[in-house]
């Protein structure tokens, strides 16, 4: 006898294959096939549980994105950097491109070839002078401070030798922990090639990079995002050339003041003359706080000379920052960036503490991408507002017609 039970079970089994043959032979690439999975688990019935719901993940994707940034903000900062390092290639080759008509890559590399010809001559003609001239500075700046001291002392001051100790313990400590950051990331040298590699590859073709950026937003926000993105490479083009430009005037000018102008007055030729104006040009990349380290660097080696030179190189050092600052600067970088002088201070505050010597040195350009970010941004509310009160205006038009 056929046990029914066995020969619905053997029924319900041939139709589950059926199925699974039916369903393996479906034309998945028809659009419009649409298998019926059933309800979803994640599900959310009620609509206001759903909205706060994906409310709630969109604050869950922002803090996270807020978290992954402070975790890769050393990262972040180093391909800044190149994107900053880009910028200055990009202008001298623009520049070139003025002269010669050449192919973008071969201006390139042409601009690359006279950095490189330039950091030869100078390693090879002054290097050796240079080295030596740092070898004693540090000796020359303890003698300044021991006779600092020995005054303060002889004055009535209350000043102890442990008093200064334990300051320069604290200056030192200070110093290690504002460049603790820049260490980070295997060392400051990987961190140049880095930046000088990530430079060199967007010099190349900028506008590889450029569409990219575009691509990810939104299609109907790509020609305002084109538009910012213009005015920022051209900000940074212009602020770049107005501290390249700065550092060379700075360094001549007081290699000629501190060699040639010294010796026509009588004074002579103040020590370590190159190296402090190298350093006078290299610093004035960062504004406000380059100026003053080598300042105090320039008067400090000044009055090692006597009573005379420490006052001619105070002379030297005002008449090198007025010169920078109300002839230079005004005349390329100011016009174009126009950023407060104590915004741009603290702002470098507060990089140089975060990041370290980087975070310094990248303080004003990024203070001036995100003013142009902020002021396209303000234009474009603008113009949502005036199109917004014109279409009201037009509506109560035509309610009391």
């Amino acid at each position: 006898m056929v046990d029914p039970a066995a020969g619905q079970g053997r029924n319900d089994r041939n139709s589950r294959r059926g199925n699974v043959s039916e369903r393996d032979n479906t034309d998945y690439s028809d659009p419009d096939h649409v298998e019926d999975l059933g309800a979803s688990p994640s599900y959310i019935d009620n609509p206001q549980l759903r909205l706060e719901a994906y409310r709630a993940g969109i604050w869950v994707g922002v803090a996270g994105l807020a978290f992954l940034a402070v975790y890769i903000s050393q990262s972040l900062l180093v391909i800044f950097g190149g994107l900053v390092f880009a910028a200055m290639i990009d202008g001298g080759a623009r520049l070139m491109g003025r002269v010669a008509p050449l192919p973008r890559p071969v201006r390139v590399i042409a601009v690359l070839l006279l950095v490189v010809v330039f950091l030869a001559w100078l390693s090879a003609f002054a290097g050796s002078q240079i080295a030596q001239q740092a070898a004693t500075l540090p000796a020359i700046i303890q003698g300044q401070a021991t006779e600092v001291f020995e005054w303060a002392q002889a004055n009535g001051l209350g000043v102890k030798e442990a008093d200064l100790q334990a300051i320069a313990g604290q200056l030192a400590s200070g110093v290690g922990t504002v460049t603790r950051a820049l260490t980070g990331l295997a060392g400051g040298l990987t961190s140049a090639v880095l930046i000088v590699i990530i430079g060199l590859y967007v010099a190349l073709d900028p506008n590889l990079y450029e569409r990219g950026v575009e691509w990810m937003a939104p299609r109907q926000n790509r020609r305002e995002l084109h538009v910012t993105l213009v005015k920022m490479a051209y900000t940074l083009r212009r602020l770049m050339a107005g501290r390249l430009v700065g550092m060379l005037i700075e360094g001549i000018f007081t290699y000629i003041m501190l060699t040639v102008v010294a010796q026509l007055i009588g004074i002579g030729t103040v020590p370590m003359a190159a190296l402090l104006a190298i350093l006078t040009g290299l610093l004035a990349f960062v504004p406000n706080i380059g100026a003053i380290v080598s300042g105090v660097l320039m008067i400090t080696v000044g009055f090692s000379g006597g009573y005379d030179m420490g006052i001619y190189t105070l002379v030297v050092y005002f008449l090198v920052q007025n010169v920078d600052g109300y002839i230079v600067i005004p005349m390329i970088a100011k016009k174009t960036v126009d950023l407060a002088p104590a915004l741009v201070l603290g702002f470098q505050l507060i990089m140089g503490i975060l990041f370290g010597i980087l975070g310094l040195f990248l303080a004003d350009p990024l203070m001036a991408m995100i003013k142009v970010a902020l002021e396209r941004r303000s234009e474009q509310n603008e113009i949502k507002q005036a199109r917004a009160r014109e279409a009201r205006l037009a509506t109560q038009d035509t309610d009391g017609s």
